[in-house]
């Protein structure tokens, strides 16, 4: 099974190293790694050209874009200019962040759960952060069926179903949400702990609330739906304003600016009422669990 892994990466020094070191310990190796290079200003394009030297089946690849450190566009970008240089067929394509690190028996796990089940088109484990006491705890941002943004892993059929990876804000949601529309299955397990050296959103701009609330508006979440994300968000980042901006900005993309839709009005329904499963299953097991 050929896995190709793309690694877009902006000023990462400071984990660039120990992402590919991790990556080329692996107990099963990927067939290709390209690293992007996006417009780094520090030491990350010579760490890069390093690893591509010692390490065949690693490519090296530099871009120029923007300077800021957003979400969205500028990371989805970087990705396909990785993409666009996959020299084999392949089996699985991984879009990892450059500040992780990956347990030796991530890769062979990963080849294990989607050469079992052939429905499963998305796979990932669980990013984990560490606490100011030393402590690496999961970083608790999402329900644990969601497949997070550093650790997105797809099959080629699956991938290509969804027309692979949305410029936008919201990218790494609407992916599997689409997915399960097309009738992928998707899995993530708690065994496989992956170290998340800097925290999601730490180096994001102020606007990261309201690119969230018009992302939701894209996604055709609906007010109720943005309401409860938002507010849920919102309170697991401790930040109250992240809520009032969040939705703010969704209101003012419904109301006026009515930015392009993501999805179509048929997976926009399906989207919706997925969600509201979800939400009713867990009600419904928080209930007989108390």
């Amino acid at each position: 099974m050929n896995i190709c892994i793309i690694i877009p990466a902006h000023n990462e020094e400071a984990f660039i190293e120990r992402c590919l070191k991790s990556l080329v310990s692996q107990t099963y190796q990927a067939a290709q790694i390209i690293v992007v290079n996006d417009n780094s200003t520090d030491q990350t394009p010579i760490l890069i050209d390093e690893f591509a030297k010692k390490h065949s089946y690693i490519q090296a690849v530099h871009a120029t874009s923007s300077e800021a450190h957003e979400p969205g566009s500028k990371i989805i970008n970087a990705f396909y200019k990785g993409y666009n240089l996959i020299n084999a067929n392949y089996d699985i394509v991984c879009k990892f962040d450059a500040d992780l690190i990956f347990p030796k028996n991530y890769l062979s796990e990963l080849k294990k759960a989607f050469s079992t089940n052939p429905k499963l088109g998305m796979f990932a484990g669980f990013c984990y952060i560490q606490t100011d006491h030393k402590n690496w705890e999961i970083e608790n941002l999402t329900n644990k069926e969601h497949i997070r943004g550093p650790l997105k892993a797809y099959r080629n059929l699956c991938f290509q179903q969804i027309g692979g990876l949305q410029s936008e804000m919201g990218w790494d949601t609407v992916d599997e949400l689409l997915a399960r529309y097309y009738g992928w299955e998707t899995k993530t397990t708690e065994t496989l702990i992956v170290k998340h050296l800097k925290p999601t959103g730490k180096l994001y701009s102020s606007t990261l609330a309201q690119r969230f609330g018009v992302a939701l508006y894209k996604m055709e979440y609906g007010i109720v739906l943005s309401f409860i994300g938002l507010l849920k968000l919102g309170y697991l980042k401790k930040e109250t304003s992240f809520f009032v901006n969040g939705i703010t900005s969704y209101i003012k993309a419904a109301l006026h600016t009515k930015p392009e839709k993501m999805v179509n009005a048929k997976q926009g329904k399906f989207i919706r009422n997925y969600r509201w499963k979800m939400i009713f299953r867990k009600i419904n097991l928080t209930s007989n669990n108390s």
